[in-house]
């Protein structure tokens, strides 16, 4: 497989691209590939959404070959509190984003392969998608036991799962995008993908657990380059293409007018936790205070990202109740998250009268609600 970056080829790809589609038609039909040069997750993301949005597929069909840094993604009628470790991420530098596609949730790392395959929404077919990348696997190391299932997933050995897939569906284009387990770091993969949160309740979309494992565990020779090339190879060789990796830098306004502002409005805290499906939070907690322990329990509606409603029961004996009513007060419409939650708890210390035990107390509380988000 031959990696092209040249501007020429650059400048092609540009072409393509940005050609309207009225015009679009009369160019020659196959297939095109294309590999993000960028390791951040939205910016591929963004890329995406751009081929999805402005390219015309009539004649010609589209695999988009991407690796992030450390992220977790979720789908995109996802709850993050429910599907992963957001204290544990936040301590990694572990970023969240929201895809535009169904399914579940999934860590990547540049252990991890991330395929895009581009059609009309008549050719759209996920599984002739993952019976080709099956074929190169096997083409690659014949040795390996990789199969597709009926929910879409590659299993290794029958039991691994080593690829999860998602779709979008347009009105005239569709896009099916897949992973590929090569050697990502299953300890983290593990931790963050396992949510602490207790008490939630909610009605969006449940990952379903599996157990995983990488290729590189049954062939330490294999690599994350060696499986691209192999599925760029079989692509072209399916689609009767041109053997050439085009690559792409996905910040490159020329080559994609306005990926930029899709790549911001995908970090925005109102699309990665806006746009969480309505759930609720009730549970307890202890809070330990001069050898006395200190039942609080804790009843929070959730709409859009920010608390809706709001009730925090403890003993009136322990803090004043018209101070915890102003946490309520507080607490009800801003951002169900920890940094809000510190600023509101800090401001409202401020107006607290200067008392050791009090502020003691006070913060306390805060800390431990903090840590519900």
């Amino acid at each position: 497989m031959v990696l092209q970056s040249s501007f020429k080829n650059c400048l092609q790809l540009s072409c393509i691209l940005r050609t309207p589609k009225a015009g679009f038609r009369g160019t020659a039909s196959g297939g095109l590939i294309i590999q993000s040069i960028s390791n951040d997750v939205y910016h591929n993301l963004a890329v995406e959404d751009w081929i999805h949005d402005h390219m015309n597929l009539e004649n010609r069909q589209v695999l988009f070959l991407w690796r992030n840094s450390p992220a977790v993604v979720i789908g995109r009628h996802q709850n993050p509190w429910q599907e992963c470790n957001l204290k544990l991420m936040r301590q990694k530098n572990i970023k969240l984003a929201r895809r535009r596609s169904g399914g579940g949730t999934v860590y990547h790392d540049l252990g991890n392969i991330n395929l895009t395959f581009f059609t009309t929404r008549k050719k759209y077919e996920r599984m002739e998608n993952l019976k080709l990348v099956v074929k190169a696997l096997k083409a690659l190391r014949p040795q390996l036991n990789v199969h597709v299932t009926d929910r879409y997933d590659i299993l290794l050995d029958r039991q691994y799962k080593i690829s999860g897939t998602a779709a979008k569906l347009g009105r005239t284009t569709a896009y099916h995008h897949c992973t590929l387990l090569c050697n990502a770091d299953k300890f983290v993969l593990s931790d963050v993908l396992k949510s602490p949160y207790k008490g939630l309740k909610s009605n969006a979309t449940p990952s379903v657990p599996a157990s995983v494992k990488n290729l590189f565990e049954e062939d330490p020779s294999l690599t994350c380059e060696m499986l691209l090339d192999a599925i760029a190879e079989e692509y072209a060789m399916q689609h009767q293409i041109d053997h050439r990796i085009t690559l792409i830098n996905p910040t490159d306004e020329t080559v994609l007018p306005g990926i930029n502002n899709k790549s911001k409005e995908l970090q925005t805290w109102e699309w990665v936790y806006g746009k969480t499906p309505r759930f609720s939070v009730s549970t307890c907690f202890n809070m330990v205070y001069k050898d006395s322990v200190l039942d609080v329990k804790v009843d929070m509606d959730i709409k859009h990202g920010r608390i809706e409603a709001c009730n925090i029961d403890l003993p009136e004996q322990w803090l004043p109740p018209a101070l915890c009513s102003e946490l309520v007060k507080s607490l009800t419409g801003s951002k169900f998250c920890p940094n809000e939650t510190t600023a509101l708890s800090s401001t409202l210390l401020r107006m607290c009268p200067q008392d050791y035990e009090l502020h003691s107390k006070w913060n306390l509380l805060c800390e431990n609600m903090t840590m519900l988000m």
